[in-house]
């Protein structure tokens, strides 16, 4: 009796696994294509955004209604904690001389697509320092069955990018390993678009 309730329990573990599998594809693949256009916005107006300033901006909260904004320069990060109502939030981006209308119209957006967070990171690829785009999802009605809340993770990048033949997303041409980012193994999704469900939204 208790080998065959321990083999039940395999077998569902089995069957949550490749039902897990499935759902991730599933969710990534609808995701995408139903948030294509507003995400490719979001990407292109942060890019424009930051060739001014250095920042990052992210939701504190699942209303979606209070951001972390951190501002870069050459010495120092300062990093400002904002309800996305306030005025002083759009006079801290004046007085860093921040496209205040754009960054503002970048945060909507954010917020309707349950975007948590936005940066851009550095990686080296055949020894060239290059950027990416680094984009986090709460999808709140996404969650995998028996595990803990994870995030939805996008990166956006400026040129193509190299895959092995199950889609993942590789360091370079001529060296066949795994290009890891914040210890996560990514999957295409085109190109220049990669994603991956992770524990950290950052």
């Amino acid at each position: 009796m208790h080998s065959k309730f321990h083999h039940i329990l395999i077998l569902l573990g089995i069957i949550s696994a490749c039902c897990s599998c499935t759902s991730v594809k599933t969710f990534t693949t609808n995701y995408y294509r139903e948030n294509e256009k507003t995400l490719s916005a979001i990407e292109s107006s942060f890019k424009k955004s930051y060739e001014q300033k250095a920042f990052s901006v992210g939701f504190n909260d699942y209303s979606f209604n209070y951001i972390s904004l951190e501002i870069k320069t050459d010495s120092i990060k300062y990093i400002y904690e904002f309800e996305i109502h306030e005025t002083r939030l759009q006079d801290s981006l004046k007085k860093y001389q921040m496209p205040a209308e754009a960054i503002m119209d970048l945060i909507k957006k954010m917020r309707s697509i349950k975007c948590t967070w936005i940066n851009q990171l550095d990686y080296y690829s055949n020894e060239q320092k290059k950027s990416l785009v680094y984009i986090s999802i709460h999808p709140v009605h996404f969650r995998l069955p028996f595990t803990s809340e994870k995030y939805f993770i996008l990166t956006y990048y400026s040129q193509p990018q190299y895959f092995d033949n199950e889609g993942v997303l590789l360091a370079s041409r001529r060296v066949r390993k795994l290009r890891k980012i914040n210890g996560d193994i990514f999957h295409r999704i085109n190109d220049k678009v990669c994603y991956t469900i992770s524990e950290s939204f950052r």
